[in-house]
């Protein structure tokens, strides 16, 4: 039965049929096919997928996300990253980078990231020379670490479908999300120096006190939403709450920028992505509830652990096998059906469930910029108004960091586990 069902899904999936449709036609097909079950079977597990309080958080935070990018949350981060990168030559593309890091700790979602962000800083780049596929290939990278760094609507799943600790997989994500930032500025620095790009990018930037003061709300939102879950007050899901709530009163009250007539267009917005993923999350979660019936994970588990000679094999082998999925499969849905089944062998190499969700994250995060399916390339694409081919140019030199500091994080877990370690465990 899971061969005819993953067969039936790739064959979908080359057909062109989207994601979630072509994962709950596969698992339909084995259940009616190979199974005694009547049909009435998938609508349940639709249902129980879905039944998990944690997953209440993500069409949450996609709001929060949505509220701050009208409220003029978004514009004031991007004046106070700047205060502090924009001055040097390259200044501008680290603006970038600085900003989408800071916006991911209240986000959640690299989409979010890509149009909230994108909506400012593409044209900032162009206007100052860039070229429009550098621009977009570097909105679309950057936007990546709106999965990496907490909160990260990817660690939630990976949470809710393992049984991981989500507040340690947040902490966990802080270090590799910052490393990875870190390693794109060090890297669009030096290209610009190349290229000769961004000598004027410091014109026109705010002092950083007063960019501090200008973007002070903007900046608390992280410290409330995160503060709240490990101080113990709230929950994710609870934080996720509170970020719509704050994302509310500072748009509308404080910037005075976010009016009652804006607030259906964002609540429909939100209501189709959050249905788009959710629906993902159902068909997937009927897609692995079969293969766990079949003894799929476990004999998986054992396959791997037969096959790599040690640890550090499986996760050089793992890392390889999600790069190649994460070019054709949606994070969310590649987390569902497989993260149990990785997972489950990971745990009999002795490696840690935290890390090795931190490694899962970070690798599929990759396929969001990865062609053919990257979805932060086909956002970044839209708001710049270009192709993805012409962005190809430049994608492969911002792959090819990201690939190298995943590999640092899979060798040297306590980047991973530092934090955890020190503050949960």
């Amino acid at each position: 039965m899971s061969g005819m069902m993953l067969t039936a899904m790739l064959v979908l999936f080359a057909a062109a049929v989207p994601v979630a449709v072509a994962i709950g036609i596969s698992a339909v097909i084995g259940l009616a096919g190979y199974t005694n079950f009547p049909l009435i079977v998938a609508a349940q597990q639709l249902f129980v997928s879905l039944d998990k309080f944690p997953l209440a958080a993500i069409p949450f935070f996609i709001l929060a996300g949505n509220l701050m990018d009208v409220g003029g949350i978004s514009r004031r981060l991007v004046e106070f990253a700047k205060s502090i990168v924009g001055g040097v030559q390259g200044g501008l593309p680290c603006t970038c980078i600085v900003t989408c890091m800071i916006f991911a700790a209240i986000s959640g979602s690299s989409v979010a990231t890509t149009f909230a962000i994108g909506a400012i800083m593409i044209p900032a780049l162009i206007k100052h020379g860039y070229p429009v596929p550098f621009a977009a290939a570097l909105q679309a990278t950057a936007a990546e670490l709106g999965v990496i760094i907490p909160p990260s609507i990817p660690m939630i799943l990976y949470g809710v479908t393992t049984q991981t600790s989500i507040p340690e997989l947040f902490m966990a994500g802080f270090l590799p999300g910052f490393l990875i930032g870190a390693a794109l500025i060090v890297t669009v620095l030096i290209w610009c120096r190349i290229k000769g790009w961004g000598k004027h990018d410091g014109d026109g930037r705010l002092t950083f006190r007063a960019a501090s003061r200008q973007a002070g709300w903007a900046l608390l939102m992280p410290v409330v939403v995160l503060g709240g879950i490990y101080g113990g007050v709230t929950t994710p899901t609870e934080a996720s709450v509170v970020a719509v709530v704050y994302a509310l009163i500072v748009g509308m009250l404080i910037h005075r920028e976010l009016a009652p007539r804006d607030l259906w267009p964002i609540f429909k917005k939100s209501v189709i992505s959050s249905a788009v993923i959710m629906f993902i999350i159902a068909c997937a979660g009927l897609f692995s509830w079969l293969l766990n019936r079949q003894g799929v994970p476990d004999a998986a588990a054992a396959w791997l652990v037969a096959t790599f000679d040690g640890p550090g094999w499986f996760l050089l082998g793992v890392n390889l096998f999600l790069f190649l999925v994460g070019m054709f499969v949606e994070t969310s849905a590649s987390i569902i059906v497989l993260a149990p089944i990785l997972a489950e062998a990971a745990e009999r190499f002795g490696i840690d469930g935290v890390h090795f969700g931190t490694i899962m994250v970070v690798n599929l995060a990759l396929g969001m910029i990865t062609p053919p399916f990257g979805v932060n390339l086909f956002a970044a694409a839209q708001v710049a108004n270009t192709s993805i081919d012409k962005m190809m140019r430049y994608l492969p030199i911002f792959i090819g960091v990201i690939f190298a500091c995943l590999m640092l994080i899979t060798y040297v877990p306590m980047i991973s586990l530092a934090l955890p370690t020190l503050f949960l465990r």
